[in-house]
């Protein structure tokens, strides 16, 4: 069996020793916390899913409709699986004209989780994203494991490759779970900082896109396009109780 077509062009992904940029499949992980995702499954197109995760340890695991198309077409798979693509993008939580900022492309087989182990997993997946349906699961849902063939980011026009392995032992940015918090909370320092990026970039049109462990994204705009710019902390940061100071650590070196 297949995972379906295998796109073309992309890079395989690398280590990135620069404290500046998360690696690739830190990125990876970060987009898969999102919840803006879809199942393209062979037959049957592409669906919303109920819900979806990675958990901790890097299972792939699906909620959908018992009585849907894709609890069917698993259950009547030939050999148990059946060949599928959760497609899971990450979207600025800002008001911007194009909000988004990455999508993941997770490919593999689809399969039920036992139920002897059915408990155990819908706990792990409560700890990466506690999903009001996991509690239907078992009911009017099941849950679905994605094993893992292959992983694809794209990013910025580009696309990077991963392995399972790489994907499964990455963890998510720490910022993530607050970062519209950190986006309201520090929305003055951020804006004068945006200002400051923008009078840096001439005609050019700056927006705060999104922050991170790393530093502060900047979507910047022109005629022929746009690009992503960083203006990067001096280290990364271990989690949002840092990001206040930080910013004002970045500000003041631009005033000065």
């Amino acid at each position: 069996m297949t995972a379906g077509p295998r796109p073309a062009p992309r890079t395989p992904a690398a280590d990135d020793d620069r404290s500046s940029v998360a690696s690739a499949a830190e990125r990876a992980r970060t987009v898969a916390t999102r919840q803006a995702a879809s199942v393209t499954a062979l037959g049957l197109g592409t669906s919303h899913l109920l819900a979806a995760t990675t958990t901790e340890d890097g299972d792939v695991l699906v909620v959908v409709p018992r009585s849907g198309g894709l609890a069917a077409a698993v259950a009547a798979a030939p050999e148990g699986d059946l060949p599928a693509r959760v497609t899971v993008t990450s979207r600025s939580p800002l008001p911007l004209r194009n909000p988004l900022r990455a999508r993941l492309e997770l490919a593999g087989w689809l399969t039920p989780v036992p139920a002897r182990d059915e408990p155990e997993r819908v706990l792990a997946f409560a700890a990466a994203h506690a999903a009001d349906v996991l509690l239907d699961v078992g009911l009017t849902a099941i849950l679905l494991r994605l094993d893992l063939a292959e992983v694809l980011l794209h990013e910025g026009g580009g696309c990077t490759e991963l392995t399972p392995e790489e994907y499964a032992a990455a963890r998510p940015d720490p910022l993530w779970t607050a970062e519209t918090d950190l986006l309201a909370d520090c929305a003055g320092p951020l804006a004068e900082l945006c200002a400051r990026v923008r009078a840096r970039t001439g005609d050019d049109d700056v927006h705060l896109l999104g922050v991170d462990r790393f530093g502060v994204v900047f979507r910047v705009e022109h005629r022929r396009g746009c690009y992503d710019l960083r203006t990067p902390f001096p280290t990364p940061l271990a989690g949002p109780a840092e990001f206040a100071a930080a910013v004002d650590g970045l500000l003041a070196c631009s005033r000065g």
